[in-house]
């Protein structure tokens, strides 16, 4: 039985506290607020802490306005999958965050805690006797990248479901350090490396997500896996698309475990820009999207057939989501299952 190290558990009462707690005390703490994936972890000693710090405080609210919605980092995942305004408005979040893991550690896990959750790889994510017996990775306790020995990066993979939708939908989070607050779009809060992958500073605290809600803009999100549940995404899309009939006005495309970063197709979005949408453009649009997806041997089923179903994952959240638009004469031939 795997178990964890002895540790010193802090409870700040805010995230100004938690954030000169952390300033304080180096990196040799982490913050905690469902610890789904951090224990785990931690009994696979992939971190070395003396001291975790609790963000219990964290606001669990949901607050849906008529412009945007605004989620304390502390909200649940299962609550965020099972409020009704988010599941009408903002769909394609709803999915991805009833998306992650199972009911469980849904009931456990944070808004704020999947969209900081650590990158992944088969050579990371194992006991520590596996990762002595393997030899250790650039990652944790190595100077090499197993999956790439001749690469100076790291190349395990992001692993959040709801940071592409957060990403596509332009949602900012509101960050506490020691000295104050401030605010960062999602698709500046990650950094293109497997180790180093969070662009916020360790010290500060993830306080709120808020992400537009326009009633003319529909989402989607579409997650590949081994199992319908636990599993974390092998590849995965998210899109956020503005539809005049069938026509596209704008559509944002970001993929999931395909990279050290959620990965946004610009390419593809540009393509589709003023474009009908019917059974053609989506397979041409997806198909320029995988071309920017570079999977590597580093999570679970091979990268070749992961890389030819980045196409499949696509196409499907692009035919959800064009036909969830309000006033959509999107016809499709029906072969897109969610």
């Amino acid at each position: 039985m795997l178990r964890l190290p002895r540790f010193k558990y802090l409870r700040p009462k805010t995230a100004r506290e938690a954030a000169r707690m952390a300033a304080e005390l180096g990196p040799r703490a982490m913050f905690v607020a469902g610890g789904t994936d951090l224990f785990p972890k931690l009994k696979r000693r992939q971190f070395d802490v003396d001291a975790l710090i609790g963000l219990d405080f964290l606001s669990h609210e949901i607050r849906n306005g008529s412009k945007e919605c605004v989620i304390g980092a502390g909200a649940t995942l299962a609550a965020a999958t099972g409020d009704a305004h988010l599941n009408e408005w903002l769909t394609g979040y709803a999915e991805a965050a009833g998306l992650v893991s199972s009911p469980p550690l849904r009931n456990a896990g944070t808004v704020g805690g999947n969209l900081c959750v650590d990158t992944r790889c088969n050579y990371y994510d194992m006991t520590y006797e596996w990762r002595k017996a393997a030899g250790f990775c650039m990652k944790k306790d190595g100077d090499i990248c197993l999956v790439a020995p001749s690469s100076p990066r790291c190349w395990a993979v992001t692993s959040s479901d709801t940071a592409p939708v957060a990403i596509a939908l332009d949602g900012v989070v509101t960050l506490t350090g020691p000295d104050g607050d401030r605010e960062l779009p999602v698709s500046s809060l990650y950094r293109d490396d497997g180790i180093d992958y969070m662009a916020k500073q360790p010290n500060e605290v993830v306080t709120s997500l808020t992400l537009p809600a326009d009633p003319k803009t529909s989402t989607a999100y579409v997650k590949l896996r081994r199992r319908g549940s636990i599993d974390f995404p092998i590849a995965g899309a998210a899109v956020a698309m503005q539809l005049d009939g069938d026509e596209v006005i704008s559509c944002r495309i970001v993929l999931s475990a395909v990279a050290s970063h959620p990965l946004e197709a610009t390419a593809a979005e540009a393509f589709l820009k003023g474009k009908r949408v019917n059974d053609d453009t989506i397979r041409e649009t997806a198909e320029i999207a995988a071309k920017s997806a570079k999977p590597l041997d580093n999570a679970d089923l091979s990268h070749f057939w992961r890389k030819r179903m980045v196409r499949v994952v696509v196409e499907r959240s692009l035919a959800l989501a064009a036909t969830r638009t309000p006033g959509s004469t999107v016809k499709l031939s029906g072969r897109y299952p969610e």
